[in-house]
């Protein structure tokens, strides 16, 4: 069950889909995330492709050092989460 969204919720989200461009959006979020927080959301995102593209868990784990655990919670985001992937994913193809 997703949590009721809060201001501050709505308030980064517009902030996010407000960005003109990659460089607003990188410049936007080197300034929010820390550069381990940056690191973290890059490498669940090439696990989510490797994962989209039908990879196995052992290979991920060792194209992208990435924890079992972390492997998982993609995994399952990809299958029962709220499609953000989903969104993604097809339009970093092109």
């Amino acid at each position: 069950m997703q949590k009721e969204m809060t201001q501050q919720d709505t308030a980064l989200f517009e902030a996010i889909a407000s960005l003109r461009d990659a460089e607003e959006c990188r410049a936007f979020f080197q300034d929010l995330c820390t550069v381990a927080e940056l690191k973290a959301m890059a490498q669940r995102l090439e696990v989510a492709q490797l994962l989209d593209q039908g990879l196995i868990y052992n290979d991920i784990l060792q194209r992208t050092g990435a924890s079992s655990a972390t492997i998982s919670r993609v995994n399952r985001a990809l299958q029962y989460g709220a499609d953000g992937y989903k969104a993604v994913l097809p339009r970093l193809k092109k």
